[in-house]
C-alpha cells in the first residue's frame, strides 16, 4: 500500500491547488487557515508537509513541533518567514514558486508607479466627490525618466523590461547579479548611492536585510534625487516609514507607492497610511487569478514530488 501523507495547509491556497491535494489518493489534506499559533503547533505534529504563504512564521519552534515534517512549501517567492537553517538541520526540504507570480508582482509594481506618477487615486477621489479639477493633478511623465531597480532578480528584470517599453533608462543595483547580466537586459549596474542620486523613480525588489534594518533609511532618503518617486512591492522592512514621511513632507520625495508594510496589516497610526502623496494597496502584488492559480498548482506539485522522493528544486541556504 502506498504511504499516506498528511499535508497541512496553514493559509489560503488557490482552488486549483487545493483540489489537486484533495484528489490525491495518498494525501490527507488538512486546511488550517485562521488557526492560532498554539493550534498550528498542535496541528503540525503529525504532518509530513506544511504549506504556507507569507503570513505564517515558520520558525525553529514550529519546525521542531512537526517532528515528521519532510517538506515545507512556500506558495510564493520570498522565504523570509521560514527559518531555512532550522529546516536544514532537521532534514526538512523547503520549496517555493519563484516564477508563478513574477508577472503579477511586476505588473503591480508598475501599476503603483503609474498611479503615483499620475496621481490617479487623488484624481479619482476628487471626481467621485463631484469636482472637476484638472489643474490640481499634474503628473510626471515616465518616458525619458530614469528608473532605478534595487534588486535585479526575476521580478526586477520584468519591471525593467516594461520600463524600457515606456522609453525609460534603467539602472539597477544587486550584489548577487553580474554587471553583464544587467547589460543583457538593457540596464546599467551601479552602486546604491549612484542609483538613488540619479533615479527619478526607484522600485524596490530586494529581500529583507538580515538585521531587519531599512534599506531606505533617513540617510539614504536624504541622498535620493529630489522629487523622486519610490515604489515598494517587495518587503515592508526595506523602508523606514517615519523617515519616508519626513521625506514626503519636505518634498524630497514626490510620491510613494506601497504594497507592503513593516507590519501587516499596518496599524491605524502608521506614518504613511493616508498620506496625500502615498498610493497604498494591501499586499496585492500576487493577487491576480492567474498568479493565484499558478502558485497553488506549482507549490502542491513540488510538495507532492518531495513526498514521493522525486527530484525537486529546493530553496538553498543563504550564503
Amino acid at each position: 500500500m502506498p504511504e499516506r501523507h498528511r499535508v497541512l495547509v496553514a493559509e489560503p491556497l488557490g482552488a486549483a491547488g487545493a483540489d489537486r491535494l484533495r484528489s490525491d489518493p495518498d494525501v490527507d489534506a488538512v486546511f488550517a487557515e485562521g488557526q492560532s499559533r498554539a493550534e498550528l503547533l498542535e496541528s503540525v505534529r503529525d504532518a509530513a508537509a506544511l504549506i504556507v504563504r507569507s503570513g505564517t512564521r515558520v520558525d525553529a519552534e514550529l519546525i521542531a513541533a512537526g517532528s515528521g515534517l519532510r517538506v515545507i512549501g512556500r506558495a510564493g517567492v520570498g522565504v523570509d518567514n521560514i527559518d531555512l537553517a532550522a529546516a536544514a538541520e532537521r532534514g526538512v526540504a523547503v520549496v517555493n514558486t519563484p516564477e508563478a507570480n513574477m508577472l503579477a508582482a511586476a505588473e503591480h509594481a508598475f501599476a503603483l508607479m503609474l498611479a503615483t506618477a499620475r496621481r490617479v487615486t487623488d484624481a479619482h477621489n476628487s471626481l467621485a466627490a463631484g469636482k472637476w479639477d484638472r489643474k490640481q493633478y499634474v503628473g510626471v511623465q515616465l518616458a525619458g525618466a530614469t528608473l532605478g531597480l534595487v534588486g535585479f532578480g526575476r521580478i526586477g528584470r520584468a519591471v525593467g523590461h516594461r520600463a524600457l517599453a515606456f522609453e525609460m533608462a534603467v539602472l539597477t543595483t544587486d550584489p548577487y547579479i553580474p554587471a553583464e547580466v544587467a547589460t543583457e537586459h538593457g540596464a546599467r549596474m551601479v552602486e546604491l548611492p549612484e542609483l538613488l542620486a540619479e533615479s527619478d523613480f526607484v522600485s524596490l525588489h530586494a529581500v529583507a536585510q538580515e538585521d531587519g534594518a531599512a534599506l531606505l533609511d533617513e540617510v539614504a532618503l536624504a541622498a535620493i534625487k529630489p522629487g523622486a518617486i519610490v515604489v515598494n512591492a517587495a518587503r515592508g522592512s526595506l523602508i523606514d516609514p517615519a523617515a519616508a514621511r519626513d521625506a514626503l513632507d519636505d518634498g524630497r520625495l514626490a510620491g510613494l507607492g506601497l504594497d507592503v508594510y513593516d507590519q501587516e496589516p499596518p496599524p491605524p497610526d502608521h506614518p504613511l497610511i493616508g498620506h496625500p502623496r502615498v498610493v497604498h494597496t494591501p499586499h496585492l502584488g500576487a493577487s491576480t487569478g492567474a498568479a493565484q492559480r499558478d502558485v497553488s498548482v506549482q507549490v502542491v506539485a513540488k510538495v507532492l514530488a518531495a513526498l514521493r522522493g522525486e527530484p525537486v528544486e529546493t530553496v538553498p541556504l543563504p550564503l
